[in-house]
């Protein structure tokens, strides 16, 4: 009898985790974010853009500078180039690699071509807008420093967008074990931007304009060279003043100490001068606002300074400086038989009082100019001083929406000077809208008010018909008249036409770079020539003789003060 063997069945081998996947899938690769190469497409627009920061804008960049404009803008492209790439291979998939490959291999062979092109071309037009400003040329080193600043800004930006790459898959791979993988990285990306805004502004941001705000305070506490306690009775903190020294600000203690001497007067004026009145109101000086105003008036009456011929209310830039040229080119004209007053409304320089709360200096003009007017309204007609109003950069803001319209502000005193006006101007931006047709927006004409504007002072030496009662000085090359926001996504009309003398016409508007080259100017903006850029000085000799020039003052005069001035 035979014995029947049963064998048993085999047992199956455990399964792998791949088993279930079609035989031409492989599993995916862990996927690097910090370590990740390179985006085709994001080196390619990085390229371009890095390419177009070497273009021309204002005005000339020190080579740090650049490098840093060239480091963020190629970022820029980098970024949005990244993005894009990122899009089309989700809807189309990756790109194959053998095409890959090549294009690759025609980044390598273009791209540095490309930049040293680009890199001699910004040489060229760098040295070209110094020569256009009066400007010594930069050695052509700077090339060297200014690549090696935008390579470093480059791959500092690109780490820190790679660790926020990074924390937004970490917080996806938390989110997804409650959610499908979508809302998980829709809830990670929006957690990392959260924290991202709030430590910028929170700590960057708020820690910057604290800092700024502490370096101010002890700078406005301090007193510059050579400025001393006056011995006049006519400057505020001096013998007899009601307005303590101390009280006055580190700009306020140069306004009243910066008057010429009575010998120099008589010296430029050729007949006996008097000794001019200047008076200041610091943000210690009182309390309010309209308690300082009512402290400035009072010291008018003090010194006499209704019975001047010329009254001149300046409402200064946000330290409450006020340039000691613009000052002393009035009392040059009238012989030191002036009255000028100003008053502080804060210590922090004009970018963060812009950024910061425009309504205190628009609350120090209102309070000024109208507690001086309301005083030289009081006086009979034919008596009182002429009333000069002058106001820069954000001083021009205080003004003019002090006055609100164009019209008023014709009314509002016998002559206002405005220097280097900013977009957030009112009646500056009602006047270029509705310029009569053909006029150019930096040089726009309104027949309908005595109201001129020049891009360069000379022009008003050569004025026909009636005397303007305001001027506005706008340098073609000042970037705080021409920095918009809409430079973000629209072509300027001052880049459109026929262009101001001092602007390049290698200068084109580019989306977003030109915005960010303009922005950038207005760090150097007063680094420059007089005529150029934020800088007026000397200039505003031709702005006072079209406004309100002393009897028998010539072009000649003009011409000798500014010579003066500018020594």
């Amino acid at each position: 009898m035979r014995m029947q063997v049963v064998t048993s069945p085999p047992i199956p081998s455990p399964r792998r985790t791949t088993d279930h996947l079609p035989a031409t899938v492989t599993p995916p690769a862990r996927r690097r974010i910090a370590s990740a190469g390179l985006s085709l497409a994001g080196v390619a627009l990085g390229a371009v853009f890095y390419c177009l920061s070497f273009t021309p804008s204002l005005l000339p960049r020190v080579w740090f500078l650049q490098g840093m404009v060239a480091g963020v803008t190629a970022a820029m492209g980098y970024g949005l180039g990244a993005a894009l790439e990122a899009l089309v291979r989700r809807f189309r998939g990756p790109m194959r690699p053998h095409i890959a490959r090549i294009a690759w291999a025609v980044l390598a062979i273009t791209v540095p071509v490309l930049v040293a092109v680009f890199l001699w071309l910004g040489n060229h037009w760098q040295q070209d807008l110094r020569i256009r400003l009066g400007m010594e040329p930069a050695p052509d080193t700077d090339i060297a420093r200014t690549v090696s600043v935008s390579l470093l800004t480059f791959t500092v930006l690109l780490v820190i967008a790679r660790l926020l790459r990074l924390a937004t898959h970490g917080c996806a791979f938390l989110f997804r074990r409650a959610v499908p993988v979508p809302a998980a990285y829709c809830a990670g990306t929006l957690v990392v931007a959260v924290l991202s805004y709030t430590a910028f502004d929170g700590l960057l941001v708020a820690n910057l304009f604290a800092m700024a705000d502490r370096s101010a305070a002890v700078v406005n506490n301090g007193t510059g060279n050579g400025v001393t306690v006056p011995v006049s009775g006519l400057r505020s903190g001096g013998p007899g003043s009601a307005v303590s020294w101390d009280s006055l600000g580190r700009q306020g203690r140069a306004f009243v100490a910066g008057a010429p001497s009575t010998d120099e007067l008589t010296a430029f004026a050729g007949r006996p001068a008097v000794e001019p009145i200047r008076l200041y109101g610091g943000l210690a000086s009182a309390l309010t606002v309209e308690d300082r105003a009512r402290l400035v008036v009072r010291e008018m009456d003090r010194t006499g300074a209704f019975d001047r011929s010329v009254i001149a209310v300046f409402t200064p830039t946000g330290t409450g400086w006020v340039d000691n040229k613009v000052t002393r080119s009035l009392e040059y004209m009238y012989a030191g038989d002036s009255a000028l007053v100003s008053m502080q409304y804060s210590y922090l320089p004009s970018f963060f009082a812009f950024m910061g709360d425009r309504s205190e200096v628009v609350d120090a003009a209102d309070a000024l100019i109208g507690a001086v007017r309301d005083r030289w309204a009081t006086m009979p007609a034919g008596d009182r001083p002429r009333l000069l109003l002058f106001g820069e950069s954000l001083g021009t803001y205080g003004m003019e929406t002090t006055f609100g319209t164009p019209e008023a502000l014709v009314d509002g005193a016998d002559g206002a000077l405005l220097l280097g006006p900013t977009f957030a101007n009112p009646a500056h931006r009602e006047l270029t809208e509705n310029r009569a047709a053909g006029s150019p927006v930096w040089d726009p004409h309104y027949p309908q008010l005595p109201i001129e504007f020049a891009d360069d002072a000379t022009e008003l030496r050569d004025l026909t018909g009636p005397r303007p009662k305001v001027v506005y000085l706008q340098n073609a090359t000042d970037p705080v008249v021409w920095w918009s926001w809409d430079l973000l996504w629209q072509k300027p009309q001052w880049l459109i036409g026929k262009r101001a003398a001092d602007v390049t016409p290698d200068m084109h508007w580019y989306p977003g770079i030109t915005f960010w080259q303009i922005t950038c100017d207005l760090v150097f903006s007063n680094k420059v020539p007089t005529g150029h850029g934020h800088v007026y000085k000397s200039e505003t000799v031709d702005g006072w003789a079209a406004i309100a020039p002393p009897p028998g003052w010539t072009t000649q005069d003009s011409l000798r003060l500014r010579a003066l001035l500018d020594r």
